[in-house]
């Protein structure tokens, strides 16, 4: 639970700057002025939200988020700035459905019993195929959801049917760690499998949302912050960071410790004079790329909230999102591309055009009312860390007083939400033993 729900206080109030708005700074904040600390924030962009957060018109996102019920470290800080999930995300048991309407899908109930139901009904595999992944999914829960930290999600999966890793496995990791099969950790995507379909009931459960990211927590966040007199600088890059005695000094401001929660690179790049070991680690990071892209076909509406696609050489997309039935945009749908280097390579407007065909190709007729046309692109070039198996992640303790939090330190989980909101308020849990 985050600290809002816990009566515990700093053992000493301090001054706080946190540097960066994204999930995780906005949790880190949050966190340290429920602890009593005096917090500054700043944010280099015009609002808070970082990579999660609406376009300037209100009305898209710059990229389409999936949350799931295992993330409650999230769920549980909107809760504290005065978000009800339950209103702004719409909760869907998993379903992995494509445009023919198979799939799996996973029934409300006890997360080990509802799976294997799933499996046993999932159409399109033969009964060999099921209980291959079956027993594989029992071998996997005695070793504890552990493996060779060596291993790729490729090799983890070498014995199963290659239908079922064509259908299940790779859009599973792909959406997971946005990171091929081939290339991603194995360690990490059992953990994520772990605390998501094994996590408990409702921790698979998609949560969609219903209203522009900013909605979700960056806005109604910066709200919060402001009431309890925290100050928000945004538009304002920090442009150093300076040690003197026992202050750290930002912007002019003096401040007893620090919370770096920029984007990797930018973190690199303000801690090198002072941590370039850590700066050195933190800029290696690799990363890949995710395109959303946004199109319309008026009148048109698909049998579930999200359509699972076909993916190949010439279908990008991985997801097809319906925001008719989900954010009151009827005729509006956004396609989401992860692991997107070989399409951006290819540029966004090929990308559009091979998703519009994509769609045209893989739907029933009579799915579109009129030809899907492209609305809007948007890409995020660095939207996570690659996760690799064996990647040195950095550590969150940077320098005495200088704490580091994003979905990039190390930790658990990929890159996600939850990911960088637990980094946030672990940061900030730990400012008591700054001095």
């Amino acid at each position: 639970m985050a600290a809002a729900s816990r009566p515990h206080t700093a053992v000493r109030p301090l001054d706080v700057g946190v540097i960066g708005g994204g999930w995780a700074g906005i949790a880190a904040a949050v966190e340290a002025v429920t602890l009593g600390h005096r917090v500054t924030l700043f944010e280099m962009a015009p609002r808070l939200g970082g990579r999660a957060r609406a376009l300037p018109d209100g009305v898209l996102d710059n990229g389409q988020h999936i949350l799931i019920g295992a993330y409650r470290q999230t769920l549980s800080l909107m809760r504290c700035v005065g978000v009800e999930p339950e209103q702004v995300l719409q909760r869907l048991p998993l379903a992995l459905v494509t445009p023919d309407g198979r799939g799996l899908r996973l029934p409300p109930g006890p997360p080990l019993a509802t799976f294997g139901w799933a499996v046993l009904r999932r159409q399109g595999w033969s009964a060999g195929e099921r209980l291959r992944l079956l027993a594989t999914s029992l071998r996997w829960m005695a070793l504890r959801f552990r493996c060779s930290p060596s291993w790729s999600v490729a090799q983890l999966c070498a014995g199963l049917p290659r239908r079922v890793r064509t259908d299940l496995i790779d859009p599973l990791c792909v959406a997971a760690l946005n990171t091929p099969a081939e290339r991603a950790s194995a360690a990490v995507f059992l953990r994520v499998l772990r605390d998501a379909l094994f996590g408990g009931q409702g921790a698979a459960d998609l949560l969609l949302p219903r209203r522009p990211l900013s909605a979700l927590l960056p806005d109604p966040a910066g709200h919060w912050l402001r009431r309890r007199g925290a100050t928000l600088h945004v538009a304002t890059r920090v442009q150093s960071l300076a040690r003197e005695a026992d202050a750290w000094h930002v912007q002019g401001q003096r401040f007893d410790a620090l919370v770096l929660a920029a984007s990797a690179a930018e973190a690199a790049r303000l801690a090198q004079p002072l941590a370039p070991d850590w700066a050195t680690r933190t800029a290696a990071l690799r990363y890949e790329p995710i395109v959303t892209v946004y199109l319309e076909s008026r009148g048109s509406r698909l049998a579930l909230p999200m359509v699972q696609l076909h993916e190949s050489a010439s279908a990008p997309a991985q997801f097809l999102f319906d925001h008719g039935a989900l954010s009151g945009m009827p005729g509006c749908f956004a396609a989401v591309i992860s692991g997107a280097a070989p399409w951006t390579e290819r540029g966004l407007p090929a990308t559009g055009e091979a998703v519009r065909a994509q769609l045209q190709r893989d739907f029933p007729a009579g799915t579109w009312h009129e030809p899907p046309r492209v609305k809007r692109i948007v890409a995020e070039r660095r939207a996570t860390f690659a996760c690799t198996p064996l990647l040195q992640r950095p550590p969150a303790r940077i320098a005495p007083g200088l704490w580091a939090a994003g979905d990039y330190v190390e930790g658990p989980y990929p890159a996600t939400l939850e990911g960088a909101v637990r980094a946030g308020v672990t940061a900030a849990q730990a400012l008591d033993g700054a001095h």
